[in-house]
């Protein structure tokens, strides 16, 4: 199986990505001129396509409706759809503490290079590289209609939300004071990891449903 995105799935998470952190609160409207309204209705695109736009959503901490729009009622594309919005989350939180990292001296030192800022931000990195390795394969599945997409789906929604969790609080412990300021945006990532940590159950929940499968296979 290849889970890997086609160039014109790169070439659209280029152009999302461009217009997102330009516009990171986009009208419906703006995502309408896109093409990106309706992408899940539409015959010339699948789950994966959508999948690059969720996930860039989620990176830029877009606040409105067109995630919950775009998949309806569907409880597993939900799922899905989180995940991708948390590995977005997560990765955003991730780059911030290593670039803060990489240029703040304590003690005539980059601060990244002792252990205790560099482990954390490792932790957060490989939970948040598994999450999308889960994220990515539920929304093949569900691309692919495979009879594992609603596994695939609490298993990533499991795995994301609580990497996005922990990347900010590692982001935020890493940037010190700075990191619980009212003007930077890490307490709004944050925010929103909780609430997608919540939102269809918690980790524990969705790690039940998965055991069942399993177990029930």
């Amino acid at each position: 199986m290849d889970f890997s995105f086609s160039p014109e799935q790169e070439d659209l998470r280029r152009e999302a990505r461009a217009f997102l952190e330009s516009n990171p609160a986009p009208t419906d409207q703006q995502l309408g001129r896109l093409g990106w309204v309706g992408i899940l209705a539409s015959d010339d695109f699948t789950f994966l396509d959508a999948a690059v736009l969720f996930e860039e959503l989620g990176r830029v901490l877009y606040d409105g409706s067109y995630v919950e729009n775009e998949v309806g009622g569907d409880r597993q594309k939900l799922l899905t759809a989180y995940a991708l919005e948390a590995v977005g989350i997560g990765t955003r939180a991730t780059e911030l503490a290593l670039a803060y990292a990489s240029t703040r001296e304590q003690f005539g030192r980059k601060i990244g290079s002792y252990q205790a800022i560099s482990h954390s931000l490792v932790d957060a990195y490989v939970a948040v590289e598994l999450s999308r390795s889960l994220a990515y394969w539920a929304a093949w599945c569900d691309a692919e209609g495979d009879e594992q997409a609603a596994l695939a789906a609490a298993a990533a929604n499991a795995q994301a939300t609580e990497a996005a969790v922990l990347a900010c609080e590692k982001s935020i412990q890493a940037h010190g004071g700075i990191g619980f300021t009212w003007e930077h945006p890490l307490h709004r990532y944050y925010k929103r990891a909780l609430w997608l940590e919540s939102a269809l159950g918690y980790g524990r929940e969705q790690r039940a449903e998965v055991a069942a499968s399993l177990l029930s296979s």
